[in-house]
């Protein structure tokens, strides 16, 4: 059974996103349309604006850049993570409708795959859930009832649309050592994208030890805030 392979791919965003965002900004001061504020927002003043409003948390105006992604080679445990962020649209493969016949494809945590034992013992009973699984669909169970059988290692292909702010709070968490290592790569891959297209918004992206010097995670933190310059540990309560 072959392990599945991460692919993260911007396909579609916003047209000039920071120029969208910053004749939003405006908007709020001018009496000016949207239209005119867009076409006379030199670039410098689009810089200014944007991290005027990321550094103050009056973020609401970024929320009119959106940006959509093809997801491939990540697992069903990694979705159920990701569906937590709330101001989001997903679009997921479907294990109803979609047969998981052939060879199954499937995600291999780090460190199951440098432990031979484990290693041969996980993918053993992928392969043995998955030989279940499609015994059921060949005796005539329904689809949507024999995958659930299926791991949530079980490789699948998802859709995600996000605005500009939902996305930096996305990052601020999921960039995060404390993050599960899938979700923080996936996440990482989602950042190299949006950054050539919206700089000056994802040049504020990742977790609080990093854009603002402190971290939230009391004792369950990872020591990076201690090489911080400047960085504070606050507690969770």
């Amino acid at each position: 059974m072959p392990e599945a392979e991460l692919k993260v791919t911007l396909i579609s965003y916003t047209k000039d996103p920071e120029q969208t965002v910053c004749a939003a900004i405006r908007q709020c001061y001018s009496n000016k349309g949207g239209t005119e504020l867009k076409e006379k927002t030199k670039e410098e003043v689009v810089k200014r604006l944007i991290k005027q409003i990321i550094s103050s948390g009056h973020t609401s105006t970024i929320e009119h850049a959106n940006f959509t992604f093809a997801v491939e080679g990540v697992s069903r445990a990694l979705t159920h993570q990701l569906v937590r962020h709330r101001i989001a649209s997903f679009s997921q493969q479907s294990q109803r409708y979609v047969e998981e016949k052939g060879e199954l494809d499937y995600i291999i945590p780090p460190k199951i795959r440098k432990d031979k034992k484990a290693l041969e013992k996980y993918e053993a009973d992928i392969k043995k859930a998955h030989d279940d699984y499609k015994a059921l669909v060949e005796q005539g169970i329904d689809k949507e009832d024999a995958r659930y059988l299926l791991p949530n290692a079980a490789e699948t292909k998802i859709v995600i649309t996000m605005n500009a702010r939902s996305l930096l709070n996305f990052f601020e968490k999921r960039l995060c050592t404390r993050a599960q290592w899938e979700i923080r790569r996936m996440a990482n891959k989602m950042l190299d994208e949006v950054k050539p297209v919206a700089p000056t918004i994802f040049k504020y992206a990742g977790p609080t030890c990093e854009t603002e010097k402190i971290c939230w995670e009391g004792d369950l933190n990872c020591g990076k805030w201690e090489i911080i310059e400047g960085a504070e540990l606050r507690s969770k309560t």
